[in-house]
């Protein structure tokens, strides 16, 4: 970024979106500067607008003096996330789950369509390539989870990880903070559910298969295509489709409960492949399936736009045309009920199709339960033993 771009920050940046494809009407007036693609390599956004809550916009330009090629590319940064509790809360009518964990804030996954990007802009950061690369860690997250189950009015009930980021993102390799939160919750007899697109996950077996035993957790993993090309452009660091599959087969046959997530589904561009998801999976031992449709909050909508304007620009009017057609005419509507479904006759055939298959296939004949009745307390500094 050259001096001038600083010093002259606007608060929308005075640059225009991509052509629309006849047709189509333009929302998008201004979209974020596009980041050389040797810059963003292994990325998956385009760009890294200012998050929505900031007062400026910064914006990089050719100043005349080539500066713009001596910017150097994104790297994958670490700060340590101090936050005091570790359990957070929702009341959403539409999910199955009151409480979750997040051990990573940022996904170096990379997925141009993660619903937790606009998460960013509450640090002040791009929902973009900085979602991707500027990552926050809670070293703290396994302590802090004792502390807050051994609270005397904790009421146990299934948590859920990695429903805003993946909690075996590559990072994970390292910390270990995930590894160290199911050890706390195996200790205390705890439930939990999880969820990623990381074959990671497969490291921690052992565990999983001791609280399976007892009915105390369960995976589903997310298998958004099996074409090798659209599941690196759409999804850069994630697990390959093979990896996802092959995790899902030791998951099961060491006896844990597994699902596959046809997740997003989008429209003309991986929904085609609903069938052939479902069935690898089956023939990798899932005995349960679900399936989300594409979701496009906040600046996810304009980033996914990027993406598919640089990828798809042949299939951008239809992807989008059919979009409409699922969220009322609009390109989100995160009503309750519908926002994971859509409505309408494309969204009604998708979900048939889901259904037929996974009758098909035998898939959810029934849905695995875990049970909090073997939840202990975990006792706290100072607290007396019981002699019985």
């Amino acid at each position: 970024m050259s001096p001038a771009a600083s010093s002259h920050a606007l608060k929308h940046p005075p640059v225009k979106a991509p052509s629309e494809p006849a047709g189509v009407d333009s929302d998008f007036p201004e979209l974020g500067v596009a980041i050389d693609r040797a810059r963003r390599r292994g990325r998956g956004a385009q760009s890294n607008a200012s998050g929505r809550y900031e007062a400026e916009a910064r914006v990089a330009f050719d100043d005349g003096w080539q500066s713009l090629e001596e910017l150097p590319p994104f790297k994958t940064t670490v700060a340590v996330d101090t936050s005091r509790k570790v359990i957070t809360r929702n009341e959403s009518p539409d999910i199955g789950f009151d409480r979750s964990i997040n051990p990573y804030r940022g996904c170096e996954h990379g997925c141009v369509y993660c619903f937790a990007r606009p998460t960013h802009a509450y640090l002040g950061l791009s929902p973009g390539l900085d979602f991707e690369s500027k990552l926050f860690v809670k070293p703290e997250a396994p302590s802090l989870l004792e502390k807050e189950l051994a609270a005397p009015g904790y009421e146990p009930r299934m948590i859920a990880i990695g429903t805003n980021t993946d909690p075996y993102q590559p990072i994970e390799r390292e910390r270990k903070i995930m590894r160290g939160i199911l050890e706390v919750l195996e200790r205390a007899g705890h439930p939990v559910g999880i969820v990623t697109k990381s074959a990671l996950v497969v490291r921690d077996i052992d565990i999983l298969a001791r609280m399976a035993k007892r009915n105390l957790a369960k995976v589903a993993i997310s298998v958004t295509s099996l074409d090798p090309k659209l599941a690196r452009t759409m999804e850069p660091r994630a697990s390959t489709p093979p990896k996802r599959l092959e995790a899902l087969k030791q998951l099961s046959d060491a006896g844990i409960p597994t699902t596959v997530m046809v997740a997003p589904v989008i429209p003309a561009l991986n929904d085609s492949e609903i069938e052939r998801i479902l069935d690898a999976a089956a023939h990798a031992g899932v005995k349960e399936a679900s399936y989300v449709l594409l979701r496009l909050p906040l600046e996810v909508r304009d980033l996914f736009r990027e993406w598919l304007m640089a990828n798809y620009p042949d299939r951008y009017r239809h992807v989008f045309t059919l979009i409409r057609d699922m969220r009322g005419g609009r390109d989100y509507d995160a009503k309750w009920g519908e926002r994971m479904k859509g409505t309408g006759p494309m969204a009604w055939t998708i979900g048939r199709r889901f259904e037929i298959a996974c009758e098909r296939l035998g898939l959810n004949k029934r849905r695995s339960k875990l049970t909090a009745d073997h939840f202990a307390r975990p006792n706290r500094n100072g607290d007396q033993l019981s002699l019985f």
